[in-house]
């Protein structure tokens, strides 16, 4: 059966004899075979230790029962690698970073059946055994890789010239989950973000409406911004190379060539996806994760500290160490994320706006209601946060997004009972860029946009004319009739997701569903491509890499 699956109707013992080496398979089974008989009267033949008996009933029935819940703890016992807690269980995300520079002693600290499971999670990608000749076929109608080899070339730009004073201070806020949706006029009475929408009511703030995320879950989405080419589910972020070399798309490399000093402030601890160790190999010069920087013992999920605990801390530190060097931060929170069980009241958050419009049955529902205010805590700490830089420092470009989208619109409900959640509001994440002078007539389209349009726009916000730089993608200076990601695309029309072949139109938001239907294809071949040819010659291309800075 497992070999089927290369097989198309009657052709299953062609590909079975031909390509899977039935022959050799099946006699292999005269071996397996004597092999499993051998181990079963093996089995068979060991000494077995007596269950005691009980003549009352209660006693027997309990003693059954207490076994078998001793076996399943002691089998957890085991999995978690000597805890009953899964989030203390030892796996590579707790392991140090210190740890992990020595690649042997980080993988003997994982548990054996973690590591195994890591192993059967991560199978090699097709991509990663392309020839250089298909992947040259496959990139050369968008990137061209040049007789030298080098495909960094193919990738680069020059900036028209600054559109604004350079700023001392750039910020780009990354809140977990933080998604379009709750944005939209059509749920404006679910209270959600009403300070963010505050933020985003500047005359000088920046927003679009459509904008795509680089991953479907945390990982890929900031590996790719920070590393500023796809991570297309190759986690590079773990790939050593990455940890000693820049890509020259790196977002925190390219701000230093303009003089920035950077900083990455993440809410949780930062060997959560080897993200300390792979940030410095981007080119951040500092790293701080939220366990390092808040008080000992400060309360967290499984992911991070608090939000608003954790980004006080980092503000205050940001202020601390704030010099006559321009900075650039790239802030990451963690918070709006389940089980959502933060006390949010306990810190002296009122959610009493989120539940002012919800019928009576909506407002029993304590699961929903803890979902709901997570959601509007996240906006509060992060809009609070932005606040305070906007009055402690003026001057700054701040660029605000969502690292993926997550379901947060109770669809089915009372208040929403006909309604499903459409294509654009189950994978559009969020996005606001500010600066005292920015204007919307700066730009020639607000509709459309994504994750990889940031160092673009970055760069050609803020660098002299002429400076060279690296990007997959264009700027949102430029006009942008369709943006494309590994997951999704999205043109002025409609938007789509390749995984299941299926485009909604934009507007009206309720508009049927396409089956079998992608757009960009190519494109969106050729920027995995593009990652996968990194990845295959990191060696080779990370250090020319290095070479250039």
């Amino acid at each position: 059966m497992r070999l089927g699956k290369n097989a198309d109707k009657k052709n299953l013992a062609d590909i079975f004899f031909h390509q899977n080496h039935g022959g050799l398979i099946l006699l292999g089974l005269i071996p397996y075979t004597a092999l499993v008989a051998f181990g079963t009267k093996a089995l068979l033949a060991t000494p077995v230790l007596p269950c005691p008996t009980f003549n009352d009933s209660t006693l027997r029935y309990g003693f059954h029962a207490a076994f078998v819940i001793a076996m399943v703890l002691l089998f957890y016992f085991f999995r978690y690698g000597g805890h009953l807690s899964h989030r203390w269980k030892p796996e590579w995300d707790t392991v140090p970073d210190v740890v992990k520079e020595d690649m042997f002693f980080a993988k003997a600290c994982v548990d054996d059946l973690i590591a195994i499971e890591m192993v059967f999670k991560a199978p090699v990608q097709t991509i990663l055994g392309h020839k250089d000749a298909e992947s040259e076929a496959i990139l050369r109608p968008f990137f061209p890789v040049p007789d030298n080899g080098s495909l960094w070339e193919s990738l680069k730009r020059t900036a028209a010239g600054p559109r604004i004073p350079r700023p001392k201070h750039i910020f780009l806020i990354v809140g977990e989950s933080y998604t379009q949706a709750p944005f939209d006029d059509a749920f404006a009475q679910l209270h959600l973000v009403d300070r963010g929408k505050r933020f985003r009511a500047n005359p000088h703030t920046i927003q679009i409406p459509n904008f795509l995320p680089a991953g479907l879950v945390s990982q890929p989405a900031i590996t790719s911004l920070i590393a500023g080419i796809f991570d297309d589910n190759l986690e590079i972020n773990e790939k050593r190379p990455f940890w000693d070399g820049q890509t020259l798309t790196s977002l925190p490399r390219q701000l230093k060539q303009l003089g920035y000093r950077t900083a990455l402030w993440y809410g949780g601890s930062l060997s959560w996806a080897s993200l300390g160790l792979f940030a410095k190999g981007m080119g951040f010069d500092e790293t701080y994760g939220g366990p390092d920087i808040c008080p000992p013992h400060a309360p967290s999920t499984w992911l991070g500290v608090y939000d608003h605990l954790f980004l006080a801390a980092a503000f205050q530190k940001m202020c601390d160490l704030d010099d006559d060097t321009p900075v650039f931060h790239l802030v990451y929170t963690t918070s709006n994320h389940g089980p959502y069980t933060i006390p949010i009241r306990q810190y002296g958050f009122d959610p009493a706006p989120v539940a002012q419009e919800l019928p009576d049955d909506m407002k029993r529902r304590q699961n929903l209601l803890a979902d709901l205010e997570t959601y509007w805590y996240t906006d509060q700490a992060l809009s609070a946060f932005v606040e305070q830089v906007q009055q402690r420092f003026p001057d700054s470009l701040i660029l605000v997004t969502g690292d993926h989208s997550r379901k947060v619109i109770p669809f089915g409900s009372t208040l929403y009972p006909d309604r499903e959640c459409s294509v654009r509001e189950k994978y559009c994440t969020s996005f606001a860029m500010y600066h005292r002078d920015l204007s919307p007539d700066l730009f020639p389209q607000l509709r459309i946009g994504s994750h990889m349009n940031l160092l673009p726009t970055l760069i050609e916000t803020i660098a002299p004319k002429g400076f060279p730089y690296y990007s997959l993608a264009p700027s949102l200076y430029e006009p942008l009739s369709h943006v494309v990601t590994p997951y999704h695309w999205l043109d002025d029309q409609s938007v789509g997701y390749y995984a299941d072949k299926i485009a909604q139109p934009l507007c009206p938001r309720d508009a049927a569903i396409r089956r079998e239907v992608e757009k960009f294809r190519a494109e969106k071949d050729a920027f995995c491509e593009v990652t996968g040819w990194i990845v295959r010659h990191a060696d080779t291309h990370l250090k020319k890499a290095g070479n250039l800075l």
